[in-house]
């Protein structure tokens, strides 16, 4: 019988490692801040965060109380990341934001969070 428990630290482990190389490369500005998100089994979180001056601008995700229709009716997770991305999308343009850098938190730019940055790309944000 394996070892979960190990198994699962160590795949935590991983994890930590890829967050980190990640963020020393990617840095939020004034100018161009950062889209950070983080995808959990159910949900997915996304906010746009200045690193410059310590503050997170905006954000939303799946839990947000003006989404709660649209995401209830989607059909997929990929549908509701899209519906996030769209969102965050709006929420950019309201602060007049054109530019983003985008911060996939360790996770493999593949599916939800693939759909989450073409989602905001369609928004009229650049990477």
């Amino acid at each position: 019988m394996p070892n979960t428990r190990s198994a699962t630290k160590r795949s935590m482990k991983r994890l930590s490692r890829r967050r980190m190389h990640i963020k020393k490369n990617v840095f939020g500005t004034t100018e161009r801040p950062r889209v950070v998100i983080y995808r959990s089994n159910r949900h997915i979180y996304a906010q746009i965060i200045d690193d410059a001056n310590s503050v997170t601008i905006s954000g939303c995700s799946t839990l947000t109380p003006s989404l709660k229709d649209q995401v209830a009716g989607a059909k997929s997770k990929l549908d509701q990341a899209k519906i996030v991305g769209m969102q965050l999308a709006k929420l950019a343009q309201e602060k007049s934001i054109e530019q983003i850098c985008f911060d996939r938190n360790g996770c493999r730019y593949h599916g939800r969070v693939k759909a989450l940055a073409e989602a905001i790309r369609a928004g009229g944000i650049k990477f």
